[in-house]
């Protein structure tokens, strides 16, 4: 009986200190990321940004964005811009950046825009071919109105690393 209640003690206290072990390793890693331009430089397949919730306004709502890592040597983006009705015109712009880390900075490699007229919503998605090795992420301008000046945010990714 009495080794039973040492093996139960041991068992749980070795348990203990695997879970507290693997709690510590997980923070320190979370608190080493570097941030460049508001963007984390992360080893994760994929990333969401979203615009912040501060920016509804009279037409536009939300903007959102996403890049996730398709292969070997490409890249998927996503953006999408909501409004809070039916507007006479929406845009998109999509940036494709790659981290320089000579220089320690974001450069675009690709972008584009996406427009849509008399709608509540769009969407644009693009599948891009990239170098290996860097960390790339996606910054987009959300516009929505119904006449100039239009209301505007963006959203951004962390940027997530093609090995």
């Amino acid at each position: 009986m009495k080794n039973r209640i040492l093996s139960v003690t041991g068992s749980i206290i070795l348990l203990a200190m695997m879970v507290s072990i693997s709690t510590i390793s997980v923070q320190a890693s979370d608190s080493d990321l570097k941030m460049v331009d508001g963007s984390y430089l992360t080893l994760e397949d994929s990333s969401t940004g979203h615009s912040s919730s501060k920016t509804r306004g009279q037409y536009l709502m939300t903007g959102d964005c996403s890049i996730s890592n398709a292969g070997l040597t490409r890249i998927y983006a996503y953006a999408s811009t909501t409004a809070n009705q039916k507007v006479k015109y929406m845009a998109t712009l999509v940036f494709i950046e790659q981290y320089h880390e000579d220089v320690d900075e974001w450069g675009q490699v690709d972008y584009w825009i996406e427009e849509s007229f008399n709608d509540d919503y769009m969407s644009t998605a693009k599948s891009i071919k990239v170098d290996r090795g860097y960390y790339y992420r996606v910054v987009a301008n959300h516009i929505a109105g119904d006449e100039y000046p239009y209301e505007e945010t963006a959203s951004v990714t962390d940027g997530i690393f093609v090995p």
